[in-house]
């Protein structure tokens, strides 16, 4: 049995160690990757990294603006769009939260949102400089959503979710404001939340699926995003791609296939394109599955600034105990 404090240090340290795990690789198509055994936070001989001078073990922008968000939370007791924006422009210009305060992988459309917030534009209008942007920007880093509301303890299920739906849509709008990236970053959260309430993995896609269409009821416009695009009725299968769509569904069929934690993040990897995000994004939801013991200890023994991590989640009990 997995504790529930073990499952939210394996969601936040699910996400890291995935995210550093794929950053190698980043880019490369599938059949250009290392054989599954040989996929490690140092890739094997002759495989030529993505980023050559970035240390292995160092978790990107997923990672970094995660734990911005987690930050922003525990600071507000509350999610506000405006100090998380604040703190993504922080990360954006000076690494915050970043490892060793470099900032090495921005996304376009993350740094085009950013600029335009920097010159004084709305925060709203900001994610929708490309109006019709559906990369994965947003989905990456809205794990902490679900792991905080759950910490906070509202016994009233309908509440929590609603509030977390809620919650998953606005962290959107600073860079990824189209409804598509809103709704896959709700349903994951919902399916984190059901994983930590620990129900088996078909069940939580399941439950996050249903909770969602209950909520978009009275919100044709969601709904419609949820049915047509996230299409959550047939099978789950993704490539691995910066599509938000794909990632969500990439992460959900590993989810659905692997034997443990360590399978999970090597068989996102090895879909190649956008590795590190598509193991983090399935990294984050293994690892409250699976707990924090069961993520190998040689990856986090070597991921950057643990010191980090384990701040935030001692902030996260401290929270709890209010």
């Amino acid at each position: 049995m997995v504790s529930w404090q073990e499952r939210i240090a394996g969601g936040l340290y699910g996400l890291l160690v995935g995210d550093a795990l794929g950053v190698s690789y980043e880019f490369y198509e599938a059949w250009e990757l290392p054989a599954y055994e040989e996929i490690e936070m140092v890739p094997p001989p002759g495989f030529r990294k993505t980023y050559p001078k970035v240390d292995a073990g160092t978790w990107s922008d997923d990672g970094a603006q995660a734990l911005c968000l987690m930050d922003s939370l525990l600071k507000h007791g509350k999610f506000s769009l405006k100090a998380y924006s604040d703190a993504l422009l922080a990360w954006y210009e000076e690494g915050f939260w970043a490892v060793d305060g470099v900032v090495f992988d921005v996304g376009i459309q993350t740094a085009n949102a950013l600029d335009a917030y920097k010159r004084g534009i709305a925060v709203e209008a900001c994610g929708l400089m490309n109006p019709d942007g559906k990369g994965n920007g947003a989905l990456m880093r809205v794990l902490p959503l679900a792991l905080w509301h759950f910490v906070q303890g509202n016994t009233d299920l309908e509440k929590r979710s609603k509030a977390l739906v809620r919650d998953a849509h606005s962290q959107c709008l600073i860079t990824h404001g189209h409804l598509c990236n809103q709704v896959c970053s709700a349903l994951y959260c919902l399916v984190a939340q059901a994983l930590l309430e620990g129900m088996e993995i078909q069940e939580a896609i399941q439950e996050g699926v249903f909770v969602l269409r209950s909520i978009y009821r009275e919100e044709p416009a969601y709904e419609q995003e949820l049915e047509w695009s996230v299409r959550p009725d047939i099978p789950w299968e993704g490539k691995g791609t910066g599509y938000v769509v794909d990632c969500l569904r990439s992460a959900l069929m590993i989810l659905e296939q692997a034997l443990d934690y360590e399978d999970a993040v090597k068989r996102a990897v090895l879909l190649g394109h956008d590795t590190d995000t598509t193991a983090c994004v399935t990294g984050g939801l293994a690892g409250i599955y699976y707990g924090l013991q069961g993520i190998p200890r040689r990856w986090i023994q070597a991921l950057k600034e643990r010191e980090k991590v384990e701040y935030l989640l001692k902030e996260l009990k401290k929270d709890n105990l209010k």
